[in-house]
């Protein structure tokens, strides 16, 4: 973005501002509104993210520690707090995105109600949510600007004034990447592009895409989970593509998910022309038996298979099983042919945190593709105490460490807590994203529903003692006595929904005529 006063400087001089009738326009005004507002579409924020997210991929194939993180967001609002939080305590908010994820979509945003995360929800909530999200981090620049030029127009002071300056030429924005959840497209390839130009027009610069079967997936961390031939899923990958080079954000990236760790099930048989290809490859997973021509029965799939004639297992539901222990295989093979067609980043969906196992599929992936680099879901789904208490139990087993004192299905038992094998667990929790960045190749941390289970957790404890014997101390003492010594900017309510900046355009519309809402009895001088 151009100076501060370099830009006020061009308005004022620009032909239209001397040759017209708009004596009664401030061009310092204009400067201001137009820095406030420097995003003017979702187009413009999909390409400047994309751009930046290019650039983190890039740093981390040079430093595995320059790893990114995010959160998930099911508001607006809440996406909004999350990078106003960010920039207070980090003074930064780089390498820091959003993620939307399709289970807070269905669980939170869906026009039926409260929904599994199981493609059931409308196909336009992302998008809508995409354009929400940036609504609320454009006012937070929006807001935060505003601050900042009350600051210059209160000063006579000449190095404070500069330094205010300085602070709004090189300000940095709240709007950063989001990564979106298409689920596996919501239907054929076209239904897949149509999505996917609506959630790019709205500013995404990344789109994750998964290969369960559309319209019949499940949760990543829930049983009956069904995939489909390469060939149908590289297909959607193209249309995400087509769908970024057709808005001209060339730098947009795309993750490919492989559920296959916990998919035991197959929609189809994949087409095979020659042995050893793609197709031929998916089907060598299947779970069959070699048949003879006295075997097969009425109403019975057979395929040749490398010469044999077997009998692929089908269940009552028409889907086909594949065989027991081949996930990871799976994983990687889908991973590779993802990366091999199109593809920027991988995800594979994991039941458990273990940087082991996710590293020896991610070493098997860069055999092949040498940097490839995986978004991992640091998902709430998981028992994290518990997973690395065993973990830790199971290293001390096998180094042969007493463990007479800890039983390992109860080490979630609070009375662990002080243990040395709980702390020794909790260490690696606390070390995990940059131990997991390191180890095995995870570009992106992301926790799908952090804030479904904040937003529950607060409304539990300020529920209980509001309504209980502490009454309005409840709100007080918890809440907003917090807020105020957190220095939460949100406590000023009014301020954070725009009060504020309406007066200041109501000044600059109508002068000394406007009718100001923070005078000297506006509540939020309490604060």
């Amino acid at each position: 973005m151009k100076k501060y006063s370099d830009l006020v400087n061009e308005i004022k001089n620009s032909n239209k501002f001397k040759n017209s009738t708009w004596g009664s326009i401030n061009p310092e005004y204009v400067a201001r509104m137009q820095l406030q507002n420097r995003f003017k579409s979702g187009i413009e924020i999909a390409k400047y993210n994309a751009s930046i997210m290019r650039k983190d991929m890039d740093d981390y194939d040079n430093d595995s520690s320059k790893y990114t993180q995010s959160l998930g967001c099911w508001h607006g609002f809440i996406g909004q707090q999350k990078l106003i939080s960010i920039k207070k305590h980090f003074d930064t908010n780089d390498k820091k995105y959003l993620y939307l994820s399709g289970w807070m979509i269905a669980a939170l945003r869906s026009q039926f109600g409260p929904l599994p995360d199981q493609s059931m929800h409308e196909k336009t909530s992302v998008a809508s949510l995409i354009n929400e999200l940036y609504t609320f981090l454009r006012q937070a620049d929006a807001r935060e600007l505003a601050g900042l030029f009350r600051e210059l127009d209160k000063t006579s002071d000449e190095k404070q004034k500069n330094e205010i300056l300085n602070q709004i030429d090189n300000y940095q924005t709240h709007v950063v990447p989001i990564i979106a959840d298409i689920d596996a497209g919501f239907g054929n390839e076209e239904a897949t592009y149509l999505m996917a130009k609506q959630m790019i027009e709205a500013g995404a610069c990344a789109i994750q895409i998964e290969n369960q079967v559309s319209d019949e997936k499940q949760c990543g961390h829930q049983d009956g989970k069904v995939t489909v031939p390469h060939a149908e899923f590289l297909a959607k990958i193209n249309a995400v593509r087509y769908a970024f080079l057709e808005l001209g954000v060339e730098d947009g990236v795309i993750v490919a998910r492989t559920d296959s760790l916990g998919a035991g099930l197959t929609a189809r048989i994949a087409i095979t022309k020659e042995v050893g290809d793609l197709g031929d490859q998916y089907n060598s997973f299947l779970d069959t038996e070699e048949v003879n021509e006295t075997d097969i029965k009425h109403g019975d799939v057979m395929i040749n298979h490398h010469g044999k004639i077997v009998r692929p297992k089908r269940l009552p539901s028409n889907l086909y099983k594949f065989k027991e222990g081949t996930g990871e295989a799976r994983c990687i093979l889908d991973s590779i042919t993802s990366l091999q067609s199109g593809a920027d980043l991988i995800w594979i969906e994991t039941e458990k945190p273990h940087i082991g196992q996710i590293a020896e599929m991610m070493n098997e992936i860069k055999k092949v593709v040498p940097n490839a680099k995986l978004v991992y879901n640091n998902s709430p789904s998981f028992n994290w105490t518990l997973n690395f208490r065993q973990q830790v139990f199971d290293t001390w087993e096998s180094k042969g460490k007493d463990l007479t004192q800890y039983k390992r299905n109860e080490l979630m038992d609070e009375k662990y807590d002080s243990t040395e094998l709980a702390k020794e667990a909790d260490e690696k929790i606390r070390t995990f994203q940059a131990d997991a960045a390191n180890e095995a190749g995870i570009f992106h941390h992301l926790i799908t529903l952090p804030t479904y289970h904040t937003a529950a957790l607060s409304t539990d404890n300020l529920a209980k003692a509001y309504f209980g014997d502490d009454g309005m101390l409840g709100y007080v003492k918890n809440v907003q006595r917090q807020e105020i010594r957190q220095g939460i900017a949100c406590v000023k309510h009014q301020n954070m929904a725009g009060s504020d900046m309406g007066d200041d355009h109501k000044e600059y519309f109508a002068g000394e005529a406007a009718l100001k809402a923070a005078g000297k009895d506006n509540t939020m001088n309490q604060f």
